[in-house]
């Protein structure tokens, strides 16, 4: 990996604007946000792109609003289709893509004006298949952006590997609308017929990179309060039926392509998470507790066998293999002992934190 400090793509005159990138925009029930979207694409600095707007039967304001742009800009393609979810929105833009370049967005977000610019004039700069770059967090009191000015130049699979260690460095993500890639590299790969479907995809678009450039420069604004969103509803059956297999086919793939490594630093994360879930079901009012809980011990409990290995690698932190090992002794004690740390221990650790940085 090839860190850039002071990095800053150059601009691409209009001139020289001869590729065309293909943006596809899922569409459902956000008819609020949806003229901030649709503009941010179309007022992009980088003009020779088309915008595909896939509205999944919607019941609100947005097919009139896509059908009123796509009258407006020849640049706009609208296609309309019965509900079936984020991943079948997506992949229906695939398809109708004709660009040389791909990427998404979603309908209650928006671009800055130089995001598409910035990522195709990096990816040729530095001769990638895939430029990614970081995003800001947008909440109803305001915007959290820690950007810099560095990038990074991965060869081969180190932005898998970036990835999968969950890096806040490197905020790569399972999101599909912080990256633009060459539409060649994506072959046949779709997204999975699933909630929560850039999970897998992205690990797969990954895998299939050559070289990859990371801006740390945050172009893409993400919304964070709209309470409709399926990342914004605490504990839901689609962790169960969804998200958790995701995580166990994650694992599968990496060992299908030979990153052992790779796999066990994805298990560690799945088990990690699993006894999130367990502590958020025990404490929520979810009507199927007893069912989730047994199945969240049942699942936990498999991997016994495996956890010398996954708490084993280098990037494990020793404390969670002592919640797992409790955990394993006693659910309950377990429960009671993730109370007391979040009842005093946390807020010692941030009392203290707050003395030491103001010198006391």
């Amino acid at each position: 990996m090839k860190i850039l400090e002071q990095y800053h793509p150059k601009p691409i005159p209009p001139d020289r604007q001869t590729e065309k990138i293909s943006v596809a925009m899922a569409v459902y029930n956000s008819d609020a946000y949806l003229d901030r979207a649709i503009r941010s694409v179309l007022d992009q600095t980088y003009r020779n792109l088309e915008l595909i707007l896939v509205d999944d039967g919607s019941t609100d304001g947005c097919p009139a609003i896509c059908d009123r742009y796509e009258k407006a800009d020849p640049r706009v393609k609208v296609i309309h289709k019965t509900n079936g979810g984020l991943y079948t929105s997506r992949n229906v833009g695939i398809e109708q893509a004709t660009g040389d370049y791909l990427a998404f967005m979603d309908g209650d977000d928006w671009a800055d004006p130089d995001m598409y610019e910035s990522l195709l004039s990096a990816l040729k700069e530095q001769e990638a298949d895939l430029a990614v770059c970081r995003y800001k967090w947008v909440y109803q009191d305001g915007t959290v952006d820690v950007s810099t000015d560095r990038a990074a130049v991965m060869e081969g699979q180190e932005m898998l590997e970036k990835y999968l260690e969950e890096d806040d460095a490197f905020q790569i993500q399972n999101a599909a609308w912080n990256k633009l890639y060459r539409r060649s590299i994506l072959g046949d790969l779709r997204f999975p017929a699933r909630w929560y479907e850039d999970m897998l995809y992205t690990i797969q678009l990954l895998n299939r990179t050559k070289r990859s450039v990371y801006l740390d420069r945050a172009y893409h604004n993400y919304v964070c309060d709209r309470s409709s969103s399926i990342m914004n509803r605490g504990v839901n059956e689609r962790i169960f039926t969804d998200l958790i297999p995701n995580l166990y086919d994650r694992s599968v793939y990496l060992r299908g392509i030979g990153r052992e490594d790779l796999a066990l630093l994805q298990d560690y994360f799945l088990y990690k998470r699993l006894l999130l879930f367990y502590t958020m079901v025990s404490r929520s009012g979810d009507p199927k507790k007893a069912e989730h809980l047994a199945d969240l011990e049942k699942k936990l409990k498999e991997g016994r066998k495996a956890y010398p290995a996954v708490f084993g690698i280098a990037q494990a932190n020793p404390n969670e293999y002592r919640k797992m090992k409790l955990f394993l002794r006693s659910p309950r004690l377990y429960l009671i002992a993730m109370r007391w740390n979040d009842a005093l221990l946390i807020p010692l650790k941030v009392r203290l934190s707050e003395r030491k940085k103001d010198g006391k």
